[in-house]
């Protein structure tokens, strides 16, 4: 029994001695090659940061630039990589992965088919004119700026600077509205006045309201405005008019301004903009002091 163990103890310690003397001869290699991987790591940065500025001289759209420039980092990693491999002398385990890339990529792609298609459907829209980082967009039940589409996600900042992060396949697959594509928006603005207003002295003033209070208005006549309805307490109406806008933060500023001042000049002309009434109305007389008196003697 001692024997064994002092041939097992004796095979440990040679086996142990054989790794601590492929470890010395191999360490300048191994150095070597984590030298190589860090560099490799570094000098991705400065490619990435090149690229991007290469790119974006002869493309105006920012987020192909980073999109080009984010897949030559990754290449550039890939190549510091494969060059540690090879210094270690790990040229069969290099040449055996290679092989099996195939394999691994589709299992690899059947386990994460929907990050695939976050980044597949994120390239596609980089190369999209009519979607750009800085463009106000609504999709998917959220608007705001663009602020970034990289390979996975869309971000977007809405007005109260929230951030949201949309899926790239949500965005491919859902319409998109751009409201930065053209330089004007119009504006839709509904009120009501009084039954007792004149409604040809209302018309008049409101549209001439707009026009004075908007350098892009410039007439009356370039102001829409279409009575609605008969309301329970006014008449509506409905006032259309374009601004020179690129997002919807504009267009509630422009509303803003003609709402105010639209109320001022109602108040200065004494037009009234009348709030719900309701009024009750009781058809039967009742008699109540004859009731309470019948009470009174029945009680009695």
């Amino acid at each position: 029994m001692e024997e064994q163990l002092a041939t097992a103890f004796d095979n440990l310690k040679e086996k142990l001695l054989g790794w601590f003397n492929a470890i010395i001869e191999n360490l300048p290699n191994l150095v070597l090659a984590i030298l190589v991987f860090v560099i490799a790591f570094f000098v991705a940065r400065y490619v990435s940061k090149w690229v991007e500025k290469l790119v974006s001289k002869r493309v105006e759209q920012k987020s192909i630039s980073l999109v080009v420039s984010r897949i030559a980092s990754v290449i550039t990693v890939l190549v510091g990589l494969f060059l540690a491999l090879g210094i270690l002398n790990l040229s069969q385990a290099l040449t055996s992965l290679l092989a099996g890339a195939g394999v691994i990529g589709l299992v690899i792609g059947l386990a994460l088919q929907g990050t695939l298609s976050n980044t597949v459907s994120g390239i596609v829209l980089s190369f999209r004119n009519r979607i750009r980082i800085g463009n106000w967009v609504e999709t998917n039940g959220f608007s705001g700026e663009v602020m970034d589409i990289n390979l996975n996600t869309f971000i977007l900042k809405e007005a109260d600077n929230n951030i949201v992060v949309l899926p790239n396949k949500m965005i491919l697959e859902n319409p998109i509205k751009n409201f930065s594509l053209t330089t004007k928006m119009r504006v839709f603005l509904e009120c009501g006045v009084g039954y007792e207003s004149d409604l040809d002295k209302v018309q008049e003033l409101t549209k001439k309201t707009i026009a004075n209070t908007f350098d892009q208005v410039e007439s009356p006549e370039d102001v829409e405005f279409y009575y609605t309805e008969f309301g329970g307490s006014s008449i509506n109406y409905l006032c259309r008019f374009w601004i020179d806008a690129e997002s919807m933060l504009e267009k509630l500023r422009a509303k803003t301004k003609a709402i105010i001042e639209i109320k001022k000049a109602y108040d200065k002309e004494g037009i009234n903009i009348p709030f719900p009434i309701r009024t009750l109305q009781f058809d039967n007389n009742l008699n109540i002091k004859a009731e309470n008196m019948e009470d009174s003697f029945s009680n009695n």
